[in-house]
């Protein structure tokens, strides 16, 4: 049973999205980052890992038909590459802000306090899990304009051209100066084998400017030279 407090607030967020759920249970779990379990002595499944990896398989063909219909003239690798900007950790992260998903998130006392509320990688999981607990009530056409409204300005950066490749970005921006070097490394590894998370830090000139996490070492590395280039003011937060 799922506390009236929990209940209330999740209601709350069911209006924000602008739709109806009967099974607030699997919204309650697909907001429960696996800290919050292991913490209160709890069922290690009775996190948002299985729904994280429905909503995974569900966005990325939502993402990908838009693509092949809104671009009938692309070819197939420049709408995959369209498709990985659009469904990567922070471009799901920047939607589950966009509701403030944050907000809703069971977690651990020490992941929060180690800002983890905010996390993009933890922000990303829950996203892809509330995808999959709307997906198994409401199906595919509740979840599909859902998906692609909260990743409309990452849409309008693809539409113009900007896939996401922050790391040429980044390339092109340093070798204006001849002598400046960029170079990554990976400095955290966390999780089991099915589900690692990495976390990459970019160096200019051998100085840390700012790190990126992700589910593979290329995302982390693609959000870490994202960050630097925010900081840089070459692109827009």
């Amino acid at each position: 049973m799922i506390p009236q407090k929990r209940k209330m607030h999740l209601q709350q967020l069911l209006r924000r999205l602008q739709i109806e759920l009967d099974d607030l249970e699997q919204l309650s779990i697909a907001l429960t980052h696996p800290s919050f379990i292991l913490e209160s002595d709890g069922n290690e499944l009775i996190n948002n890992q299985r729904l994280e990896f429905l909503g995974d398989a569900v966005v990325d063909p939502v993402v990908g038909h838009y693509l092949y219909e809104a671009f009938p003239h692309k070819p197939e690798g420049e709408l995959t590459k369209m498709r990985a900007a659009l469904v990567c950790e922070s471009s799901l992260a920047n939607a589950a802000r966009r509701v403030s998903l944050g907000e809703y998130l069971l977690i651990g006392k020490g992941e929060r306090g180690c800002g983890g509320a905010s996390r993009s990688s933890n922000l990303a999981d829950a996203w892809e899990a509330m995808v999959g607990a709307i997906y198994l009530e409401l199906g595919i056409n509740a979840v599909r304009p859902l998906i692609l409204e909260y990743i409309r300005p990452e849409l309008e950066q693809v539409r113009k051209g900007h896939y996401g490749d922050y790391k040429t970005q980044l390339q092109e921006l340093v070798q204006r100066h001849r002598n400046d070097t960029v170079s990554y490394e990976i400095i955290r590894e966390e999780g089991p084998d099915h589900a690692k998370k990495f976390t990459a830090c970019v160096r200019i000139n051998g100085e840390i400017r700012a790190e990126g996490e992700g589910k593979t070492k290329k995302e982390a590395e693609q959000n870490a030279a994202c960050r630097t280039l925010i900081q840089m003011g070459a692109i827009e937060q």
